[in-house]
């Protein structure tokens, strides 16, 4: 849905060449990730799988854990003289990048690697904080079966640092991926927002029965609720500390409302008390220090 119409189009991706499995074909990957070819690493695998495996040896074929992998792989490119290379992790936490180059230290650390290579890893390397706003609801097939997997962008967006250029990103003139400073805004802006709003019909509507979020926002009372917290109580506390956060909780509903996604507000029920400390309770106690009294529809969610 944009502006209250239905897009519905297909964009065919034909850029995949190949894939590789870790666990059997580990030899090509080090091969691919020593190419001279090889610009940008990209990585995907949520936030559980950025941790470190105690039981990772230097000489597995592969280690268990992403950093481990993305290390090996970065040593085999170290040692082959071929310079250093961008990574890109999509995972959505704060300072994903500045995370995932700490986890890769990290274990280059407990494996004694070469104080030469470590420094190589920060300094030839770029590691790029990014923050990835996408809805893609229900389980999907993994590569190589690919499947149609209808999603909700809202938007890509990356912090070079210091000295970085938006040419040197891959998609930078895409107009859906934006390059700045610094992403914080971004994400609060979606986590408070979007996330916000998720959790917020989890609370209200999975307990009347309602199944998706769509239906939710089609329900004419839980809707008109939903529209209520955004605009009478969220997007108040966030008014000149993001960008546009009137126009962003349009698009939000928008996009809940794609009649193309089934999201369950079951799965989004998943790790609910928590996601309601992050997502709602600054928003609430914000609220009350801006406004002096209680938030009428975001108080009771809290009781």
């Amino acid at each position: 849905m944009v502006d209250g119409s239905v897009v519905d189009e297909v964009a065919l991706v034909d850029s995949i060449r190949s894939v590789l499995v870790a666990s059997s074909q580990w030899q090509e990957v080090l091969s691919v990730a020593a190419s001279p070819d090889l610009k940008w690493i990209f990585s995907n695998v949520t936030e559980a799988g950025l941790a470190l495996e105690s039981g990772d040896r230097l000489s597995d074929a592969p280690p268990a854990s992403f950093p481990a992998k993305l290390l090996q792989c970065l040593q085999a490119r170290y040692e082959a003289g071929v310079g250093g290379v961008t990574i890109l992790p999509c995972e959505l936490v704060p300072a994903n990048g500045k995370i995932v180059l700490g986890l890769v230290l990290e274990q280059a650390v407990l494996w004694g690697l070469e104080e030469a290579f470590r420094n190589w890893l920060s300094q030839e390397c770029r590691w790029v904080n990014t923050l990835v706003d996408r809805i893609v609801p229900g389980k999907h097939s993994r590569i190589p079966c690919l499947k149609v997997i209808p999603t909700a962008l809202g938007g890509a967006f990356c912090s070079l640092g210091d000295g970085g250029k938006a040419e040197e990103l891959p998609l930078a003139s895409h107009p859906a991926v934006v390059v700045t400073p610094d992403i914080s805004g971004y994400q609060l802006r979606k986590v408070r927002i979007l996330n916000g709003a998720h959790t917020a019909l989890v609370a209200r509507a999975l307990p009347l029965g309602i199944k998706t979020v769509r239906e939710a926002v089609e329900d004419p009372e839980v809707g008109a609720w939903l529209r209520r917290l955004l605009f009478e109580e969220i997007v108040p506390v966030l008014e000149g500390r993001v960008e546009n956060p009137t126009l962003f909780a349009k698009q939000t509903l928008d996009r809940f409302a794609n009649p193309f996604l089934e999201h369950q507000l079951s799965d989004i029920a998943k790790g609910h008390e928590g996601k309601m400390a992050l997502r709602l309770r600054p928003t609430l106690e914000e609220s009350r220090t801006k406004f002096g009294r209680e938030p009428e529809l975001l108080a009771p969610l809290f009781t």
